[in-house]
């Protein structure tokens, strides 16, 4: 899996703290944060008919994020909101687009580790670009990655921070072995997330994800257990291992980017039937009609 450069983001407008830049002239400093150590946290944003999906389910855990890293200064959330809506317009975006929402630290003083050196205040980037939701809905082949995800004591990954050097590494693996993605384990050999979503293994009537020890917090993720508590679907949030994932009956990842996406293959074994199963569907039906009822409207 692979995405295509999109003709109609050649000449989309970047907005790098309220200043809206060609994205070939947009900069940010080599002393920023983001550039000097990964030091910044970020929200994916998907726009829908005018409206942006969970909204402020995204500014929270932004600012969640931020907190946990100790920013001194975090913009209020309305100032982001007015920079996501100037930035929208002045694409033109009103449907089909997807927003990387990136906060930094800042700029230092001179280059080092040390958040003292930041004395310049947050860095606030809003890139919006025309991208339709990019898995395959014909389902998903995954390999399992030797990268495991940190426990908490190591780097709490309900962080939601951009030093990202973890799934890169396993999407690399993927890439090398042929798959779409990677699916990635945490320290005690059970299943955390892939390099870039959270997965749902179906079992019977029940659903079943692994738990947030090893994994960031979801708001697509949590939208899902929402509607299987609204529709009566058993979910449960468990240790899953990789035996669990082979004999699943169905299963899909989750995540703003791509939605729900099935998967059909892990490590060469067949996941259920080999395409995209009931379950998937119905969850996937009852996720686009919570988008149509109740994504925030912004334009």
């Amino acid at each position: 899996m692979l995405q295509k450069f999109d003709e109609r983001n050649r000449d989309i407008l970047v907005n790098i703290d309220g200043v809206l830049q060609h994205r070939d002239e947009a900069r940010i400093s080599p002393f920023d944060s983001a550039v000097q150590g990964g030091d910044a946290v970020w929200e994916g944003l998907r726009v829908y008919d005018g409206c942006i999906f969970r909204l402020d389910a995204h500014l929270n855990r932004l600012v969640s994020s931020a907190k946990a890293m100790g920013f001194a200064v975090i913009p209020p959330k309305e100032d982001i909101v007015r920079e996501i809506r100037r930035t929208l317009e002045a694409n033109g975006m009103r449907d089909g687009a997807h927003i990387r929402l990136t906060l930094t630290r800042g700029v230092k003083i001179t280059s080092g580790m040390d958040p003292r050196l930041n004395q310049g205040g947050p860095t606030l980037i809003v890139l919006a670009e025309w991208k339709a939701p990019v898995y395959d809905t014909g389902g998903l082949r995954l390999m399992t990655s030797a990268v495991r995800r940190f426990r908490p004591d190591s780097l709490d990954p309900n962080i939601h921070h951009a030093n990202l050097a973890q799934s890169i590494l396993a999407k690399i693996q993927a890439n090398a072995a042929g798959a779409d993605d990677a699916l990635m384990l945490d320290v005690r050999g059970f299943v955390a997330e892939t390099n870039a979503t959270h997965v749902f293994l179906v079992d019977g009537d029940a659903l079943l994800t692994p738990t947030t020890r090893a994994c960031p917090e979801g708001i697509t993720r949590d939208v899902v257990l929402d509607l299987c508590d609204r529709e009566g679907i058993p979910a449960l949030e468990c240790d899953l291992s990789l035996t669990a994932v082979y004999r699943a009956d169905e299963m899909f990842c989750t995540g703003t980017m791509g939605e729900l996406a099935a998967v059909v293959e892990v490590d060469g074994r067949i996941i259920g039937d080999g395409k995209p199963g009931p379950m998937t569907a119905r969850l996937s039906a009852l996720f686009r009609a919570e988008v149509e009822a109740s994504a925030d409207p912004l334009l």
